[in-house]
C-alpha cells in the first residue's frame, strides 16, 4: 500500500528569520537529479568559497572586526542558524526522507545556504502603510542576482504585480558594468551580509554606531554622588518608556546626518536637562512640548547644540573609539602604504576598510563637539 506524505501543519515552518521554507526548497532542489533549477545552481559561487565573516575563525573575526558591530551580529546569526536547523529544519527533513536525502541533512550545508540567501536573495520592501506587517519573504531571482552593488549605482530593481524589472537610473555607456543597489548599506552591513565592502571613501552610505548604553555610561562618568547616579538611571528608564533607547540599540551616525536623529536628540536632552526640568517633564508623562529649537541634527548642526549636549556626545564618542583594537592613525598608516596594504590578506583589507570608515565618522564628531 502506498504511503501518503504528511503535509506539514500550518505554522510548522515558521521561524524567526522567515527564511526556512525557501531554504528547505533549495535543499530539496540541490539533491534532485532532474531539478529544473540546475542551470541556475551552476551560476552560483562554490558554496565552500563563501567568505562572509560567519565563516571566519572566531578569534580572527574578533581581532579584525572588534568594535565594528560585526562580531556581535555574526554571533546572533550563528545562534539563530543552529536553533532553526535543529528545531525546525532537521526534524522536517527527517519526517520527509522521500524528499531529503542524507546528503543534504547537514548543518554545514544549511549554514552555507543561509549565507548564499543572505547575499543573493531579494525582499520586496513593504509599503509605508504596511510598516507594522512582517517583512516579505526572500526570493531568489536568477539573472537579477548577478549584478554587483555600489552606493553610486546605475540600476535599480523595481517590483510590480507581474514582474521584476532592472531599470537603469542613468545612461550606461557600452562596455560599462551595471551596478545594482542592495539598499543604503554601511560597510559593516555589506561585509556581514554580503562578504565585501566598498573601499574608503566610495561608500557614501557608510555609518558608525554609538551604542545607546555607551551614552548612558558616558552620563554616569559625569556623576559624583550616588544620588546623581540614581538620577541618570531614572532618566534612562524614562527614555526606555518613551521607546527612545534600549539596551541593545544604537545611535546611527552617517557622514552627513544622524540617522537616528529623534532618538539621539531626545536622549541628550533628557540626560542633560536640570533635575527640576526633568521632574516636570516626567510629571507630564513625556507629553510636554518636545519641539527641537536646535534644528535638525545634520552633521553641520552639531556645533550648534548646547554645550552640555556636545560634551556628553563627545564623551560617548571617546568611549566608542576605545572599543576598537587599533586607533585611527594605525589604520591610516596601513591604508596609505600601498606596499604594506598589498601584503595584507583579503580579510584584513576588508576589515580595515570597515574600521577606518567608522573611525573617520567618529573622529569627525570629535572635531565638531570640541
Amino acid at each position: 500500500m502506498a504511503t501518503q506524505t504528511k503535509r506539514p501543519r500550518r505554522g510548522a515552518l515558521q521561524s524567526q528569520s522567515g527564511w526556512v521554507p525557501l531554504l528547505l526548497a533549495l535543499l530539496h532542489e540541490l539533491q534532485a537529479p532532474a531539478s529544473r533549477w540546475r542551470p541556475y545552481f551552476a551560476l552560483w559561487p562554490e558554496l565552500g568559497s563563501l567568505d562572509h565573516p560567519m565563516f571566519w575563525p572566531e578569534e580572527e573575526r574578533r581581532c579584525l572586526l572588534q568594535g565594528t558591530g560585526v562580531p556581535e551580529a555574526v554571533e546572533k546569526d550563528l545562534a539563530n542558524i543552529r536553533s532553526e536547523y535543529h528545531s525546525i529544519v532537521l526534524p522536517f527533513m527527517e519526517a520527509h526522507p522521500d524528499l531529503f536525502s542524507l546528503r543534504v541533512r547537514s548543518l554545514e550545508l544549511y549554514h552555507q545556504l543561509v549565507a548564499l540567501v543572505m547575499a543573493y536573495s531579494f525582499q520586496e520592501p513593504l509599503e509605508e502603510e504596511e510598516d507594522e506587517k512582517e517583512p516579505n519573504s526572500p526570493v531568489m531571482v536568477p539573472a537579477a542576482d548577478i549584478l554587483n552593488h555600489l552606493a553610486n549605482h546605475n540600476a535599480n530593481l523595481e517590483y510590480s504585480a507581474n514582474c521584476l524589472r532592472m531599470v537603469a537610473t542613468q545612461p550606461i555607456p557600452k562596455g560599462h558594468e551595471i551596478f545594482n543597489t542592495y539598499g543604503q548599506m554601511a560597510n559593516w552591513q555589506l561585509i556581514h551580509m554580503y562578504g565585501f565592502v566598498e573601499p574608503y571613501p566610495d561608500n557614501t552610505d557608510d555609518t558608525a554606531d554609538i551604542q545607546m548604553v555607551t551614552v548612558r555610561e558616558a552620563a554616569l562618568q559625569g556623576t559624583e554622588t550616588e544620588a546623581e547616579r540614581l538620577l541618570v538611571y531614572e532618566r534612562w528608564d524614562f527614555l526606555c518608556k518613551l521607546e527612545m533607547v534600549g539596551e541593545e540599540g544604537a545611535f546611527v551616525i552617517g557622514r552627513e546626518e544622524v540617522l537616528t536623529e529623534e532618538e539621539l536628540i531626545t536622549t541628550l536632552k533628557v540626560l542633560c536637562m536640570p533635575a527640576e526640568e526633568f521632574r516636570e517633564l516626567k510629571d507630564q508623562d513625556g507629553g510636554g512640548d518636545n519641539k527641537r529649537e536646535e534644528g535638525s541634527l545634520t552633521i553641520t548642526n552639531i556645533p550648534k547644540l548646547k554645550a552640555s549636549w556636545r560634551q556628553l556626545l563627545r564623551n560617548s564618542v571617546l568611549l566608542t573609539l576605545q572599543t576598537y583594537a587599533t586607533d585611527l592613525k594605525t589604520d591610516q598608516d596601513l591604508l596609505s602604504n600601498k606596499e604594506v596594504y598589498a601584503r595584507l590578506s583579503w580579510r584584513e583589507q576588508q576589515a580595515l576598510q570597515v574600521r577606518y570608515g567608522q573611525k573617520m565618522i567618529l573622529h569627525q564628531l570629535l572635531e565638531l563637539t570640541s
